[in-house]
């Protein structure tokens, strides 16, 4: 942030102006995230049983929010420049300074996708995109900066700190709509959702289906529930053991799951949708 801002201030350059804003942005984003993910990792009690992995996608919305803010800031700048034409102070100086911290953002959103990813952390994954979309965004600056230093045309640099803005209110639309759907319990991807079919049927001896499978995801955690149904004859020691067998299962193909089985009698059984076992 402090370096973008100090190229800012060598050039005049609306379009750096533009990039210097969304570091800061950044800045305040990874504390919400940082803030989010502690509240995350606290575990259930009476008032949350199911836990607080949800306070990550409130990171998120805010994240959203915030890159919005910052494009309307940006456009109001460019407009400004659009029609008051700046002339830019050492601009090569700029650009120089300008790449060492767009660099340094590129290793660092590389690290937060990874981990963020590894760790199924939305918030932490959100952080990583939204500032290797500030290494795009760095990158078109610094080429805009380059032609405008070439051909000498200063209305280049208004145009490339719109073009910047709209990428980014673009990234933060996105990103908060994704984040909503998943505050609206948002279901497992289609390949979880098969893994846990798959479970069911390798483990499910003695049962004859399973249906009304659900899941939700919240942070890294991923909510299951299905209805079992077994003979009507059956023990409820047997039937409880094949709960336990699938569940184990589906623990040990999916980190982080939380497992309800609800068991029926062979006359509740379905047609449409279920898993026959």
């Amino acid at each position: 942030m402090g370096i973008k801002y100090a190229a800012y201030l060598m050039t005049g350059s609306v379009a750096l102006f533009s990039d210097a804003l969304e570091s800061i942005v950044n800045l305040v984003t990874a504390v919400a995230a940082l803030i989010a993910i502690r509240i995350s990792m606290q575990p259930p009690d009476r008032g949350h049983p199911f836990g607080h992995h949800k306070a990550e996608y409130f990171a998120a919305v805010l994240e959203g929010a915030l890159i919005i803010v910052a494009a309307l800031l940006i456009f109001h700048e460019a407009y400004q420049a659009f029609l008051s034409p700046r002339t830019l102070d050492q601009p090569m100086a700029g650009i120089l300074v300008s790449g060492v911290a767009t660099a340094i953002n590129a290793a660092w959103a590389t690290l937060l996708i990874r981990r963020g990813r590894a760790w199924k952390s939305p918030a932490l994954e959100g952080d990583g995109h939204h500032l290797f979309t500030d290494v795009i965004t760095s990158v078109g600056v610094l080429i805009g900066l380059g032609l405008v230093v070439l051909t000498g045309w200063s209305i280049l640099d208004p145009l490339m700190a719109t073009a910047v803005a709209i990428n980014i209110l673009y990234m933060g639309y996105k990103l908060t709509v994704q984040s909503m759907s998943q505050l609206m319990d948002h279901a497992a991807s289609p390949e979880i959702e098969a893994r846990i079919k798959d479970a069911i049927r390798a483990n499910g001896d003695g049962a004859l289906q399973a249906h009304d499978i659900r899941t939700r995801t919240a942070g890294p955690l991923t909510f299951i529930e299905f209805h079992l149904v077994v003979p009507g004859e059956m023990s409820v020691q047997a039937a409880h053991d094949i709960c336990d067998r699938i569940e184990d299962a589906i623990e040990k193909e999916l980190i982080n799951t939380d497992v309800i089985i609800h068991v029926e009698p062979d006359d509740k059984a379905e047609h449409k949708g279920a898993v026959d076992l």
